[in-house]
């Protein structure tokens, strides 16, 4: 008998053509922070609708850097979702700034943009962080105009939602800031590095200071600002060059896997799957459903039939321990009972129809094992 493959829940596609661009690169001797990168940066900001980004070496820099850009900093309030990757709140408290977490939307798992409304108002928030969750837009409508109705920052955490639009308009280009992330794990990827659009030039002028340890660009070790080593090697933006290529058709293959994987799915009764509000335009980096009960049984039901899955999140984030000895904790009854709950599947664009069957028909079993 022929043992079935194990189906991953996150592949990156390398094709020859990224491999390439970047032995281009090693052939060429200059590695880091040079014309690659000022092309992918070009070509990235032409891709989203904006006028300029700023490469760095992760997402989570992205976001320090973006924060701090805007003049985020001591004293500051900044409301953002409990229910994401720490790297959001992590980089608020690296700017100096306190994070207010705020409860989600039960169907998106993003920001409920009137718990958003109502944390602005009592905290006297500088800004509101929102993250595009599993590559979900976030309501940007109802998040903007709470922005302009108490004149504070809008800043989009895109590290999930590469190519993901809003009313036909792609996200990262709503906010005053917004940042991407390229792990692999990305819609697309350059190994590690970030990318950051502002959308005003003094704000990424300041960006691009503080990305290259403060120096303006010319060489001549002038330093403007305390800034940080946080550079995109040429390596990494000669991969995301040729990824950048395929984005679109890549979503485009994870928007095919999440209509079949919810054709097989989305009639079970004891399982929720993935919504795609009117407007927005999901790009599915991960396709994540909710199972109400026993969901360690069913991840170790995937686990032992060859099936990758992972929860993406498990706790939240002012729960933590580093956070509660912070000072952090609330209850945020929506988000908890999402922690408890989600389970994301593999729906990335290296799968086959083979592979999405045997999804579909492992998560049935389990209906059916169960009684």
């Amino acid at each position: 008998m022929k043992t079935q493959h194990y189906i991953p829940i996150a592949k990156p596609l390398i094709t020859e053509n990224e491999k390439r661009r970047v032995m281009d690169v090693l052939d060429s001797g200059q590695l880091v922070a040079g014309a690659k990168v000022e092309e992918f940066e070009q070509a990235f900001a032409g891709y989203i609708g904006a006028k300029a980004a700023v490469a760095t070496s992760s997402g989570t820099t992205a976001l320090q850097v973006a924060l701090e850009a805007l003049g985020i900093g001591r004293g500051d309030v900044v409301v953002t979702t409990p229910f994401t990757f720490v790297a959001t709140s992590n980089a608020i408290l690296h700017a100096g700034a306190r994070p207010v977490f705020v409860d989600v939307d039960p169907r998106t798992y993003n920001l409920d943009a009137q718990a958003v409304e109502d944390a602005v108002k009592r905290e006297r928030a500088r800004a509101i962080l929102c993250v595009h969750l599993y590559g979900l837009p976030a309501d940007l409508e109802q998040l903007a105009e709470v922005a302009r109705k108490f004149h504070v920052l809008l800043i989009e955490d895109c590290a999930q939602a590469h190519g993901a639009q809003y009313d036909g308009r792609k996200v990262g280009t709503f906010g005053d800031a917004a940042i991407f992330s390229f792990y692999p794990s990305k819609n697309i990827t350059t190994g590690e590095g970030g990318m950051i659009v502002a959308s005003d030039e003094a704000v990424e002028r300041r960006a691009r200071l503080l990305v290259n340890v403060g120096q303006n660009g010319t060489g001549d070790y002038v330093y403007e600002v305390i800034g940080y080593n946080y550079r995109m090697t040429d390596l990494a933006a000669a991969l995301g060059l040729g990824q950048l290529e395929r984005l679109d058709e890549y979503n485009a293959q994870r928007r095919v896997h999440a209509a079949r994987l919810t054709l097989g799915l989305g009639r079970l009764p004891w399982l929720m799957t993935p919504v795609e509000p009117p407007r927005c335009l999901h790009v599915y980096n991960q396709y994540t459903v909710r199972v109400p009960e026993h969901r360690d049984r069913f991840v170790r039901h995937l686990n032992s039939n060859g099936v990758g899955s992972r929860v993406y999140y498990p706790h939240l984030v002012p729960h933590s321990p580093a956070y509660r000895q912070l000072g952090f904790g609330g209850t945020y009854p929506i988000a908890e009972t999402l922690a408890k709950e989600v389970v994301s599947l593999p729906v990335h664009p290296a799968l086959h129809e083979d592979d999405l069957t045997r999804i579909t028909d492992t998560v049935v079993q389990f209906l059916r094992d169960r009684g």
